[in-house]
């Protein structure tokens, strides 16, 4: 493996940059890990747990939003922790493939998921936390190489040009999915008409449980080029001693956050709009589920266009994030979504706005109804938003964080996204389950992008 030489870690001295290969093999990494979010925590495994593993799509709901808030937590307790200690010791790569081992392995356990079998619900839900935990934290040590990869000016593009890659893979994985791999129980047919590829039986829905084995070979596959052609930190100290010297830095860290004011506003306003955006991608799918009576195909379907707005989103953010700079791409996301969710709570089966509409018909085509379309583009907005709202975010931080401490700022970055981003989960499960109601579960996301952006009006970038 390539490393990059010891005087080129601080990003504002770095004279010379690695080649492309190795800035489009990093980006690749957003490619490799999407499928998690959009197959099993979004569109894919997600409503299929809520609507026929667990008992009802309400109690689905609260019991992955419970397994979520516990991922969040231990992800939030461990980030700044394992951040500061890879700053002392230097490499990346060593724990980016550890923490991909978990999710291979947490991924490809989700195969046991039959439906009906209360009996697997524990073990499923514990494999999606850990497979969470893989997920995150082998995205904080990607995030950590960004700035030694291209100039500062060209920060932002790169980062949402990975947000972009991510979205096209998920759109990619999605589509082998539905056309290929989960068919209707009724028809025995995916979204492409085809027979299930692998024989595999649309009764017991192994074209849906399928996802997860989906999903740890496609990060085995394509995460290998980052980790063949891009340079990677030089080794600094030995673990024992990184141990010491980065819990040590992270104290002074924590104890100097005060006096940056910027930088803790905005780590502030990331942990609050972060846990409503987060929340917001976990529970779509399964309101959609329970609100309309989609399946995977028409969740999948709907995955697929979001996941091209987002794509399309993240790759204009980036753009717009090297010209106008990050906090206003996030401050206009942020607006969107919040008039995006708040529209979506109006939006029923057989109304649109409180306007009555026929509601959703028994063998019609797909989104046929009016408010099943408003949904579509609702949640296309929420894409197109989400994106940007992401990549424009680890810009920021890039901008206001200690270039040489750059690992440990993003273990705080990855922190305040998780170190409440229980409560989100927590809050919609809770709600849901005292209820009986999705569409309150959903309601307090509101509060969430509210608080975000008037905490983001207080960084100076």
């Amino acid at each position: 493996m390539t490393t990059i030489a010891p005087d080129l870690r601080v990003a504002g001295a770095q004279r010379s940059y690695p080649p492309r290969a190795a800035v489009v093999s990093w980006i690749f990494f957003d490619w490799a890990a999407q499928p998690y979010f959009t197959l099993i925590t979004t569109f894919v495994f997600a409503p299929y747990f809520a609507t026929s593993v667990a008992p009802n799509p309400a109690a689905g709901q609260s019991l992955w939003g419970f397994a979520m808030a516990a991922a969040g937590l231990a992800i939030a307790l461990l980030s700044p922790v394992l951040g500061a200690i890879a700053d002392s010791a230097g490499r990346r790569k060593p724990w980016i493939a550890g923490f991909g081992l978990v999710l291979v392995l947490a991924s490809c356990t989700l195969w046991i998921g039959k439906p009906g079998d209360v009996a697997v619900i524990a073990p499923l839900l514990t494999a999606v936390a850990l497979a969470s935990v893989g997920a995150e934290f082998a995205t904080l040590f990607n995030n950590a190489m960004m700035p030694t990869l291209v100039p500062p000016e060209r920060i932002g593009r790169l980062s949402g040009t990975g947000w972009a890659t991510g979205y096209i893979g998920g759109i990619v994985s999605l589509i082998i999915v539905l056309g290929f791999l989960a068919a209707n129980p009724e028809t025995g047919r995916t979204l492409l008409g085809f027979a299930p590829l692998f024989g595999l039986d649309p009764v017991t829905h192994q074209g849906d449980r399928a996802a997860g084995p989906l999903t740890g070979l496609w990060f085995i596959i394509f995460v290998t080029p980052m980790f063949l052609f891009t340079p990677d930190y030089p080794a600094k100290r030995p673990l024992r001693e990184a141990l010491r010297e980065g819990l040590s830095e992270l104290k002074q860290s924590i104890k100097n956050l005060p006096r940056q004011k910027s930088l803790a506003a905005f780590l502030l306003a990331n942990m609050i709009y972060t846990d409503g955006l987060v929340s917001l991608f976990a529970f779509g799918g399964i309101y959609a589920a329970g609100t309309f009576g989609w399946h995977t195909i028409q969740i999948g379907t709907f995955g697929i266009m979001l996941a091209i707005a987002g794509a399309l989103g993240a790759w204009l953010g980036g753009k717009l994030d090297d010209r106008l700079g990050p906090k206003r791409v996030i401050a206009g996301s942020l607006l969107v979504l919040l008039l995006s969710v708040a529209a979506i709570l109006l939006v029923d089966k057989d109304s649109v706005l409180f306007v009555k509409t026929a509601p959703p018909q028994a063998g019609a085509p797909l989104f046929s109804s009016a408010a099943e379309r408003a949904y579509l583009v609702l949640g296309c907005l929420i894409g197109a938003a989400g994106g940007p709202l992401q990549a424009a975010s680890r810009t920021l931080l890039i901008h206001l964080a200690p270039k040489d401490r750059i690992a440990q700022y993003f273990g705080l970055f990855a922190l305040t996204g998780k170190v409440t981003s229980f409560i989100g989960p927590l809050l919609i499960g809770m709600v849901t389950a005292l209820t009986a109601s999705q569409k309150a579960g959903m309601a307090v996301l509101v509060v969430f992008f509210v608080a975000g952006l008037g905490l983001l009006m207080r960084v100076r970038d």
